[in-house]
């Protein structure tokens, strides 16, 4: 990047990229003297991929794919740090409407498992679902529903990979028949009558850790004071969000096309639950990291010998944010 060139921050469509878009929008980068531009991503590969190459300076991301990066399962190693935790307890799954008796709400997937079971009965075929990325919480929250109900997410369903805004489309159009992904894009498919949200991260697990603000490791040592002011703007967005009466104008600020480009209806819900859990913006926790790496072992994602301890410490970053808002 030359001198002079505004920072490049990615983000992708959803209710837990807030704090970017409020600190671009509400002035919060300028007052720490940054220049930023924000950048709209249709996947979180391309964040991956982009971050490897530095045609971006930061984003907001899945925390297990800045674990993945570091640990280069899934891509070349490209060593990330978190110095910014973004959401908790954001996801959602959210099953076709076509599953009928499947569709209770609740936790437990007994439902479903009851449908697949009739499926396998009867010689059909498998069903599929959606992720949003391999390493996300989002496909451990989906696979550990599953597996409590006794269906093997490796063998009884196939599972694929999609963009979040991709979601209620492929639900109606009959390509899958459930996903997990964040908000607004649950909400939405059930207000098109798509599909059902059946269980919240929060049902499924206390403080499911989600989405944080990444950079790499070496952007992170070159340029230590950009980054604090990053941190700095950041927080003070989450911390504009959550006045009383923010979760409104928040949704305003989102529902431009440039951002998620969705009606403030469908935002609000999330916002709001997005307050309720987390304010948009906190110290990471490598406990939070360490759960998520597990996770990764637990279903081959990681090799088996991984030190989950080791590996959030060296991504998950309290430290930066601590040392960002004592500068």
């Amino acid at each position: 990047m030359r001198c002079g060139d505004p920072l490049r921050l990615g983000f992708v469509p959803l209710v837990d990229s807030v704090a970017l878009v409020a600190a671009h929008e509400l002035g919060f980068f300028e007052r720490e003297g940054l220049k930023v531009a924000l950048s709209r991503e249709v996947s979180w590969a391309t964040v991956r991929d982009k971050m490897a190459v530095g045609a971006l300076d930061g984003a907001h991301m899945l925390a297990p794919l800045a674990l993945a990066s570091t640990l280069g399962v899934g891509s070349d190693p490209i060593p990330m740090v978190a110095p910014l935790a973004l959401n908790l307890n954001g996801p959602a799954i959210t099953l076709s409407s076509r599953l009928g008796p499947a569709l209770r709400r609740g936790p437990g997937a007994d439902g479903l498992a009851g449908v697949m079971a009739r499926r396998r009965a009867e010689g059909a075929s498998v069903l599929t679902f959606a992720v949003v990325y391999p390493y996300s919480v989002h496909a451990y929250l989906l696979r550990g529903w599953m597996a409590q109900a006794g269906i093997e997410p490796d063998r009884d369903l196939r599972l694929m990979v999609a963009s979040p805004l991709r979601m209620a489309e492929l639900l109606e159009d009959g390509i899958i028949e459930g996903f997990c992904a964040g908000e607004p894009w649950n909400s939405a498919a059930e207000a098109s009558g798509a599909g059902r949200i059946v269980a919240w991260a929060s049902q499924l697990r206390d403080r499911t850790p989600d989405k944080v603000f990444g950079v790499t490791e070496a952007w992170a040592a070159a340029r230590p004071d950009d980054l604090s002011k990053l941190v700095r703007a950041l927080q003070a967005a989450a911390a504009w969000l959550a006045a009383p009466g923010r979760v409104a104008d928040a949704a305003r600020l989102l529902s431009q096309p440039a951002y998620l480009g969705a009606d403030t209806a469908l935002i609000e819900p999330g916002l709001a639950d997005l307050v309720a859990h987390h304010g948009a913006a906190n110290a990471p926790r490598s406990a939070d990291g360490a759960w998520l790496a597990s996770e990764m072992i637990r279903w081959g994602q990681a090799p088996p010998d991984t030190d989950a301890a080791a590996l959030a410490s060296r991504v998950y970053r309290p430290d930066l944010y601590e040392a960002a808002l004592a500068a």
